[in-house]
Order: C-alpha cells, then structure tokens, then sequence
C-alpha cells in the first residue's frame, strides 16, 4: 500500500509540476546537410581547414581540398546579404591568395543548373616553402539557402589530370 501511495504521489507531482512549467518550447533545426560526390581515390580528413563542413585528399595523388558553408539565414543574422553569387564570388575572390607571390586568377565561369548558380575559376601562385607553383580550382555555389566555397587545389604541374575531377566534385554539390 504504501508503494502505490509514493507511485500516485510521485505522478501528481510530475503532473503539478509541468502544469507550472516554462513556456512553450519551440523546435529550430540546427546544422545544414548538403551533398557531396568525390572520386573514389579522396577519402575524408581533417586538418586542412577548420572553417570547412567538410575535407578530403589524396597523399598519393598529392591532391586536397574542402568545402566552407556560408548559411544564408545565418548571415542575414549577421547582416552580410549578397544580391547575388557574382557579388559573394567577387568579396571572396579579391582577398584568396593575395599576398602570395606571383598570384594569377583566371576569369570566372559562371553556370545555372536548375535553381543552383554555380562560378569556377582558376588561381594559382608560386609557394616559396614548397618551391614549386600551386593550382586552385575555386567553385562558388550558390543555392536557395545557401553559399558554398570549394577548395581544391595541387601543383600547377598537374592541373591539366585533376581539373576535370575537381569540376565534377563541385558541380555534385546540392543540399
């Protein structure tokens, strides 16, 4: 008997307790899934870019890059609206690489597929460390929630094998 007392007590209480509660809690989804397709020969990593939603390379193929999630709702937030993704590509593209030598950045190519605007362009410089010409592929995706920046980048040596790699991870992005 006296169990059946605490289990009734034990229930009022816990039903006392929610009538007097907060306030109504409201559901946000956080976080952002988009989808990514890369050659059989990457695999995922990390080290390469903190920013980044996600990374991927190839240490035998000597061949890297990453892929940076610029939300627009959360960038309404922090008042950065872009009327357009000629607008993000050109903020973005006047400070990539800037200070390094021998910067060179070819004209962009732009693309609609769907309700998705894509750009690509090509950047390259000369790294003194590594003492050899670095090759950017630099893709800007723009969809209706959001901006997305793809890295991917080798030697400028061998932009001519992986170029075509590159393109068709950027132009597999959707969310």
């Amino acid at each position: 008997m006296r169990k059946i007392i605490t289990t009734f007590s034990a229930i009022f209480i816990l039903i006392a307790s929610n009538a007097f509660g907060q306030a109504a809690l409201k559901e946000h989804s956080i976080g952002h899934v988009f989808y990514l397709s890369l050659p059989e020969y990457m695999s995922k990593t990390v080290g390469l870019n903190d920013a980044s939603s996600i990374q991927f390379k190839s240490l035998v193929k000597d061949v890297y890059g990453f892929v940076i999630e610029d939300n627009k709702e959360e960038m309404k937030l922090a008042e950065l609206v872009y009327s357009s993704v000629d607008e993000f590509f050109e903020d973005f593209i006047k400070d990539f690489l800037i200070e390094e030598d021998k910067r060179k950045v070819s004209k962009p190519l732009m693309k609609r597929i769907g309700t998705t605007n894509f750009i690509e362009c090509d950047v390259s410089y000369f790294d003194k460390d590594a003492e050899t010409e670095i090759y950017y592929f630099t893709g800007i995706v723009e969809t209706p929630t959001a901006f997305y920046k793809v890295l991917c980048w080798s030697t400028l040596a061998n932009k001519d094998k992986f170029i075509a790699d590159f393109q068709r991870i950027l132009y597999s992005l959707k969310d």
